[in-house]
C-alpha cells in the first residue's frame, strides 16, 4: 500500500506492505484514499504523483475547490503538478525497538531527542512510534511491537484493535500536526443542506450520522460524521467510516458495521452551528442557542468522545518532546469564537433522526428543492 489521503486538511502519504494491516487501513481511509502511483519523496516534501491512464502515465494535479466554501481535492489526469506532503507515515517490517540511546524519558514508554519522540505501545495499540517533526512536514514511523496483553487484545477484542491502530497510524499523527497549524480538534462535522452549512454538534446516539447520511444520499456534501478540525473558519474532516447499524461493512460494537460517507469533500465553512439532542416522541424542531451554552456544548462533546480519549496524552508528549504546537489544544477559544460568530440553534430529534432535515432552519435538502 501506497497512498495519499487528505486528513484534517494535512496531505497523509503511507507506505505499508503488510497485507492484513493495508487492508485495515484502507478500509479506514472510507474510500478518500488518492493514488500515489510512482511517488517519490523530494526535498522540502514536495511530491510528484502519476496515474496510469490507457497505458500512458499522467500527472494529477490538485483539483479547483468548487464555490460555496466546499474544498474538494480529487485526483485528475491533466497538466503536471507538485503535490506537498505534510504527514509521511512508514509501517517498518522490523520489530525491533527504536534506538532510545541518548534520548530523554518524558512519561512511561516516551523519549524524546532533537525534535524526535519515541512512543511505545502508542496509546496501547501495540504500535511502537517514532516520530520526526520538522518545519515542514512530520515522520512517523511504526512497528509492530505489542505486548502480551496488546497481543491478545488485537485476537480477541478485534473491533478495539481496529479503531486503534487507524488512531495512531492515520488520525492521531495528522490531528497533532494540524494543531501545530492553528486548527484544533472538534467532535461535530459540517455538512451542506441547500444553500446552508450547518455545522452538527452534540452527544453521540443523537441521530447526527443517521441525518448526515440521508443528506448525502439526497445529493448534499459533508467534510465529515464524527470528528473534525477547525481554525474558526474553515472546518477540516477526519477521515473514517460511518458507523451506522445496517453499515453493511466491517462489525463493530453496540451492533453496528462500517459503510463509507459518500458525497465526502475535504472541509467545509459552516454558516451556523446546530446542536442536536434527543426529544423522544413529536416531530423535529429548533429553538434558539444562547452561544455560550453552545460553546459548552462544542467543548464538553469533544472532551467526551470515545475517539479523542486517548489523543490528549499522544498531543501532549509530542508538544514537550518536539516544543511544537500548543501545550494544550485551545478548543475552549475555538468553540466560543464558532458560537458568537454563527447563529446557533438547538435541533430536538424526534423518534425519526432524518426527519430534522426539514426543520433546520426551514431549508430544503438539494433533493427536496428538485421540481
Amino acid at each position: 500500500m501506497r497512498a495519499l489521503l487528505v486528513q484534517a486538511g494535512e496531505r497523509l502519504l503511507v507506505d505499508c506492505r503488510q497485507t492484513a494491516l493495508a487492508r485495515l487501513l484502507t478500509e479506514g481511509g472510507a474510500g478518500a484514499w488518492q493514488p500515489a502511483g510512482h511517488v517519490s519523496v523530494k526535498a522540502e516534501g514536495m511530491l510528484t504523483p502519476t496515474l496510469t491512464t490507457g497505458g500512458a502515465r499522467a500527472t494529477p494535479p490538485a483539483a479547483a475547490a468548487p464555490a460555496g466554501g466546499v474544498h474538494a481535492v480529487r485526483p485528475a489526469a491533466a497538466a503536471p503538478a507538485d503535490v506537498h506532503v505534510d504527514v509521511h507515515i512508514e509501517v517498518e517490517p522490523s520489530h525491533a525497538p527504536f534506538d532510545v540511546r541518548g534520548f530523554t524519558p518524558l512519561t512511561r514508554g516516551g523519549h524524546a531527542r532533537g525534535g524526535a519522540v519515541v512512543l511505545a505501545n502508542a496509546c496501547g495499540s501495540g504500535f511502537d512510534l517514532r516520530l520526526t517533526a520538522t518545519d515542514d512536514r512530520l515522520r512517523v514511523q511504526a512497528r509492530w511491537r505489542p505486548p502480551r496483553r496488546e497481543r491478545l487484545a488485537a485476537v480477541l477484542l478485534r473491533s478495539r484493535f481496529h479503531l486503534l491502530a487507524r488512531a495512531v497510524l492515520l488520525q492521531y499523527p495528522a490531528l497533532w500536526w494540524a494543531g501545530c497549524h492553528g486548527r484544533v480538534p472538534v467532535h461535530a462535522g459540517a455538512m451542506t443542506a441547500g444553500d446552508s452549512v450547518p455545522l452538527l454538534a452534540g452527544p453521540g446516539g443523537t441521530g447526527r450520522s443517521t441525518l448526515l447520511l440521508r443528506a448525502v444520499a439526497a445529493g448534499e456534501h459533508a467534510c465529515s460524521d464524527n470528528l473534525s478540525v477547525t481554525d474558526g473558519q474553515d472546518v477540516y474532516g477526519l477521515v473514517e467510516p460511518v458507523r451506522v447499524e445496517g453499515g453493511g461493512g466491517r462489525r463493530m460494537a453496540h451492533g453496528r458495521s462500517e459503510c463509507p460517507l459518500p458525497g465526502r469533500v475535504d472541509s467545509l465553512r459552516p454558516d451556523r452551528l446546530v446542536i442536536l439532542s434527543r426529544m423522544p416522541g413529536g416531530r423535529p424542531r429548533t429553538r434558539p442557542l444562547d452561544p455560550a451554552q453552545a460553546a459548552r456544548v462544542l467543548i464538553t462533546g469533544t472532551y467526551l468522545a470515545g475517539e479523542l480519549r486517548r489523543y490528549w496524552a499522544f498531543a501532549a508528549a509530542l508538544a514537550l518532546g518536539t516544543g511544537r504546537g500548543p501545550a494544550h489544544p485551545p478548543i475552549g477559544p475555538a468553540a466560543l469564537d464558532l458560537a458568537q460568530r454563527l447563529p446557533a440553534v438547538e435541533l430536538l430529534l424526534g423518534d425519526r433522526p432524518d426527519d430534522g432535515l426539514a426543520a433546520l432552519y426551514g431549508t430544503r435538502t438539494r433533493a427536496e428543492a428538485r421540481p
